[in-house]
């Protein structure tokens, strides 16, 4: 990385039901080591699976009701109070 790149500090901010937004001067690298460019700054990458433009973000979370936080449980078995 170069000086100038380290000037610029990253931060990584998970959007509540969305992507990992992400600023600063970070390289990305795929499974075959190869670099990947995003094509704006900041950039944002996917966390539910479903965009079409994986790593990044596409708006897909929308549509697929993605969530970050699991749904709130009710119990599997009720007592009626004596």
């Amino acid at each position: 990385m170069s000086a100038e790149a380290s000037a610029h500090p990253v931060s990584i901010t998970a959007c509540p039901d969305g992507p990992l937004l992400v600023r600063g001067d970070l390289e990305l690298f795929d499974d075959n080591g190869e670099r990947v460019q995003p094509n704006r700054r900041p950039f944002a990458l996917c966390r539910c699976g479903a965009s079409a433009i994986r790593p990044f973000c596409d708006g897909s979370h929308k549509l697929v009701g993605f969530r970050t936080s699991p749904p709130p449980r009710s119990p599997a078995v009720t007592f009626d109070e004596p």
